[in-house]
């Protein structure tokens, strides 16, 4: 085949990128994408179309297009083969199909374009050599680095030294030219000499002394010994190692807490908090080996004149969990009538704590329980690498599970994987050797999703996948109805938040 040209447009026929491999000029070049938009085809995943001298062979990419301009004695088997290669290298670089993404990373994907064509034809290459050849990824680049950062240690180290022994001169020579100037007075001269003496004594070791003075109190000087900068040093080793070093782990914990507490200044004299933490391991292969919830009602008042109240609670649940009060309750009322009040009315509960009131427990083996179902499909290519495929599905449909985060494994040593279709959004962890798919919301209306990438390795190197999310709606379907009090038995204003929390979610 002779390809003549590779270009990403849009479905108006804007060029965006553009790669020639044979001469042509650029009218050339621009007269035929602009041709494109009023040939196709629509309605197919691999087209083509003629015309009297060139062949366009394009795949559509959501709202832009993959295009290569071939001749018409070209092989169309071989055209359609080196379009899908060159479909799977844009998200390599890309993560969403937009124009700005592309103008984006427009020279890493000419550099990976060059890799598969050179000179109109193409090459034998496959997606891990052209990730390989494109990041130049050099043991001896390695090393080369590390020396220098050694270097640049010491060099930094040998300085703060220096500057060390700079200041302990000057402060020297401070205390010797005081002593100087103390003694000069007393010399018996002429007047002239006496005066012309004592002049450059009081003028000249005041101007030298301001500069000693002044330069171990500039902010450079106290940077240098400070134990902040020595933090700044190890996080810029790491960022240059590719490591991206953020407070993660706080912000995804304050940000936990956040989404399942209600703020202070909006609760209510009465606050309850309904609060599950789900524990669920199932097999790759289908089946479920447990899944435990433990669910508990905490209430908290912060008015003692609502510490005499009665809570109704309403429950739902058809999965048959197991119920318990706190033994100061009153069980028979609340086995009656699914209300929670002390077992002595005149006793007020306790105020301003966070008192449980009520749990639960639900522990099955049964898999139409699961509440996310997980299901990862690695298989091995002819490249000598595996095509993953992984899809959820939302089975308690009541539910809406919120930042939903599914982290897969991934072969160390190996790079980014080639992510193809996928629903969400994506991010390599490489220090953890992680691909971290998310999702905003997952609810009933998009209650499945699937994600597709390449990489070299073997089925067993993707397991076990993990997930994480949160749900402000209760699993068992256990929730606050009203609250009273006891002896009017009018109703109390109250505030409450749910959240059902994972502890642990893996498919192994």
């Amino acid at each position: 085949m002779v390809l003549l040209a590779a270009a990403i447009c849009t479905k108006t026929g804007k060029a965006l990128l553009s790669r020639q491999f044979v001469e042509m000029t650029r009218a050339r070049i621009e007269g035929l994408l602009a041709a494109f938009p009023k040939l196709m085809n629509t309605g197919k995943q691999h087209t083509f179309v003629e015309t009297e001298s060139v062949r366009y062979v394009y795949q559509p990419l959501e709202k832009l297009y993959m295009l290569l301009i071939t001749t018409k004695a070209s092989n169309i088997l071989e055209d359609l083969e080196t379009l899908r290669l060159f479909s799977r290298v844009i998200p390599e670089y890309c993560k969403a199909m937009e124009e700005s993404e592309i103008l984006e990373h427009a020279f890493e994907l000419i550099s990976a374009f060059d890799e598969i064509v050179a000179l109109g034809y193409r090459e034998s290459v496959n997606l891990a050599q052209i990730r390989t050849f494109t990041e130049m990824d050099s043991h001896e680049e390695k090393v080369f680095n590390a020396v220098r950062r050694t270097q640049e240690d010491e060099a930094k180290k040998a300085m703060k030294k220096k500057a060390q022994e700079l200041n302990m001169q000057r402060k020297a020579a401070q205390k010797v030219g005081g002593r100087a100037l103390g003694g000069y007075g007393g010399i018996g001269s002429s007047s002239s000499k006496s005066d012309y003496s004592q002049i450059v004594e009081e003028t000249l070791p005041r101007q030298e002394s301001k500069k000693p003075q002044s330069r171990p109190l500039t902010g450079k000087g106290m940077r240098l010994s400070s134990k902040s900068t020595d933090v700044d040093q190890f996080v810029n080793k790491l960022e240059r190692e590719g490591e991206r070093v953020t407070s993660a782990t706080k912000s995804r914990q304050s940000s936990s807490v956040a989404k399942t507490t209600t703020p202070a200044n909006k609760t209510e004299s009465v606050h309850l908090r309904v609060e599950e933490k789900m524990t669920l391991v199932a097999g790759r292969d289908g089946g479920l080996q447990t899944l435990e919830v433990l669910g508990i009602v905490y209430l908290r008042i912060s008015d003692d004149q609502y510490g005499r109240v009665q809570i109704g609670i309403a429950n739902n649940d058809s999965k048959g969990i197991q119920l318990q009060t706190h033994p100061n309750v009153d069980k028979k009322r609340f086995a009656a009538e699914s209300f929670v009040a002390m077992k002595n009315p005149a006793k007020p509960f306790p105020l301003n704590n966070d008192v449980g009131i009520l749990k639960w427990r639900f522990n099955t083996q049964d898999e139409s329980f699961i509440p996310l179902s997980i299901n990862c499909w690695p298989s091995e290519n002819n490249d000598g690498g595996c095509d993953v495929n992984i899809e959820y599905e939302l089975k308690e449909e009541h539910m809406e599970l919120q930042d939903v985060c599914i982290n897969i494994p991934l072969p160390s040593g190996l790079g980014a994987p080639v992510v193809g279709d996928i629903d969400g959004n994506y991010k390599h962890d490489s220090r953890k050797n992680l691909l971290e798919w998310t999702l905003p919301v997952i609810d009933s209306s998009n209650k499945t999703g699937s994600l597709e990438f390449t990489i070299s390795g073997h089925p067993n190197d993707f397991f076990p996948v993990t997930v994480g999310f949160l749900s402000r709606k209760s699993y068992c379907d256990i929730e606050v109805s009203d609250v009273m009090q006891i002896e009017t038995e009018k109703p109390v204003k109250f505030s409450s938040d749910v959240a059902l929390i994972v502890e642990k979610y893996e498919i192994v």
